[in-house]
C-alpha cells in the first residue's frame, strides 16, 4: 500500500477544483504513466488551461478495457474542515483530503498496481483515461473518446471508477442543467402597464417545474433507483433592486435528472412550450422586447441498462468487485458518453458516495486494497489469463 498512499498523497495536494486548471496534475501524471510504456494523448479545453489524458498500454488494435476517472474536485468553499483538505491526512484507518473518494484514490490506485505490473505481457489494449470538468456537467469526457476512436483505439469495456463502495453500477439517470434569463422592462410598481416583472414570469416557470416534478414522483414506479423517478428542482434564482419596481431581469438555474427509460429531452421541451403559449406574451403585453432565453450548462447522457448485461458480467467476475446491491443510482457519471460511443460501460470504484462532496471528505484503506486488486485482475484478463 505505500505506493498507493504516496501516489494519493501527491495527487490530493493538487487543489484542482473546476474552476482551476488542472494542467500541473496532468503534466505529473502523463510523465509517469509515459515512463511506463503508456502512449498519450491529450485533448484541451478550449481556453487551454484543462485537458484531457488518455494513455494506451500494450498492442494497438480492437479490443481492451478503459479505467476511467476525472481530475477536478469541488470546492471546499464553505466547509468546516478539520484537516487540510489539500494535505492527505490518515486517521484510523482513513484517507481524508478532498478527492480522496472522488475520485483521486481511483487514479492513485491505477498508477500503483501499472508500476508494479509487467505491462509487456499485455495482449489486448488498456486505456487509462482522465477527463476535466466532470464535476461542472462531464464537459470534458466527450471531447476525449472522440479523439482517442478517431485514432484508432476500439476498447470493449470501460469501468468509471467513481465512488460505489467497489460494486457494480449497471444503471444512472441523465443530469441535465439549464439557466433560464428573462428580460422584463423596469417600471414603478404603481405602473404596470408601463413595463414587465421579470420575476412574476420567473416564478410561473418555476411553478411549471414544480408541477412535472410531482407529475412525475406520482408515476414512479417499483425500481432500484432512489428516488425512484424523474427529480426536478431549482437551484438559484437572481432578480430585483426593490420592492416598488417592476424588475427588468430574472434568471434561475434548474436541472432534472431524468430516469434511463425516459427521454432526457422531455422536460425541457415540455418548459419551452408552456413558456411561449403561457408566460412570455403575457410578459410581452406591455413590453414587446420582454424575452425568455434558455441556456443549456450541462446535458450528460444516462447510463442504460444492458439487457445482455455484458460489462456487469465481466467486472463481476474480477478480483476486489463487491457483487451485490441494487445496481441503480441517481447521480451522474461519465459512464453514459463512454457506452455512447459502443463501449460496453460500468461504474465501479472505491470510496463512498456518501464521502464525495462533503467536508473531511476520506476513502478508507482498504477500499484502496480492493481497487488495486480490481485493476490487477483486468492486467490478468488483458494478458489472456481469463478473469
Amino acid at each position: 500500500m505505500t505506493a498507493v498512499l504516496e501516489h494519493l498523497t501527491r495527487l490530493v495536494a493538487y487543489p484542482t477544483v473546476s474552476r482551476e486548471s488542472n494542467l500541473d496534475l496532468v503534466d505529473w501524471l502523463e510523465a509517469r504513466l509515459v515512463a511506463l510504456g503508456g502512449r498519450g494523448r491529450r485533448t484541451f479545453s478550449d481556453d487551454g488551461r484543462k485537458t484531457n489524458l488518455w494513455v494506451g498500454f500494450g498492442p494497438v488494435g480492437p479490443g481492451g478495457v478503459v479505467l476511467s476517472g476525472h481530475t477536478d474536485v469541488v470546492p471546499i468553499d464553505g466547509q468546516n474542515w478539520a484537516t487540510d483538505p489539500f494535505v492527505l491526512t490518515e486517521r484510523e484507518g482513513r484517507l481524508h483530503g478532498r478527492g480522496t473518494a472522488d475520485m483521486k484514490g481511483f487514479s492513485a490506485a491505477i498508477l500503483a498496481v501499472l508500476e508494479r505490473a509487467d505491462l509487456g505481457r499485455l495482449r489486448q489494449p488498456l486505456y487509462v483515461a482522465l477527463s476535466y470538468d466532470e464535476e461542472v456537467g462531464c464537459l470534458g469526457v466527450d471531447r476525449m473518446i472522440d479523439d482517442a476512436l478517431a485514432a484508432g483505439a476500439q476498447p470493449e469495456y470501460a469501468v468509471i471508477g467513481e465512488p460505489t463502495t467497489m460494486h457494480i453500477v449497471r444503471a444512472h439517470k441523465s443530469i441535465n442543467v439549464f439557466r433560464t434569463r428573462i428580460t422584463g422592462k423596469a417600471a414603478h410598481s404603481s405602473q404596470p402597464h408601463r413595463g414587465a416583472g421579470a420575476i412574476v414570469a420567473a416564478g410561473r416557470l418555476i411553478e411549471r417545474l414544480y408541477r412535472i416534478g410531482e407529475e412525475k414522483r406520482a408515476r414512479a414506479a417499483g425500481n432500484g433507483f432512489e428516488p425512484p423517478w424523474t427529480t426536478v428542482q431549482v437551484g438559484l434564482i437572481r432578480g430585483g433592486n426593490a420592492v416598488n419596481i417592476l424588475p427588468d431581469g430574472c434568471q434561475f438555474l434548474w436541472e432534472y435528472r431524468s430516469m434511463p427509460d425516459e427521454s432526457p429531452d422531455e422536460i425541457l421541451e415540455r418548459m419551452g412550450e408552456f413558456s411561449d403559449r403561457e408566460v412570455l406574451p403575457a410578459l410581452r403585453e406591455f413590453a414587446p422586447e420582454a424575452d425568455i432565453v434558455v441556456d443549456t450548462l450541462a446535458r450528460v447522457p444516462p447510463l442504460m441498462p444492458d439487457p445482455q448485461r455484458r460489462a456487469e458480467r465481466w467486472v463481476g467476475g474480477l478480483q476486489g468487485v463487491r457483487n451485490g446491491g441494487s445496481g441503480e443510482v441517481s447521480f451522474a457519471t461519465e459512464a453514459g458518453s463512454f457506452q455512447r460511443a459502443g463501449i460496453h460501460s460500468v461504474v465501479c470504484g472505491p470510496g463512498s458516495i456518501d464521502q464525495a462532496h462533503q467536508p473531511d471528505e476520506f476513502i478508507e484503506v482498504s477500499e484502496l486494497e480492493r481497487c488495486e486488486r480490481m485493476i490487477e485482475s483486468v492486467l490478468g484478463y488483458l494478458a489472456g489469463q481469463g478473469r
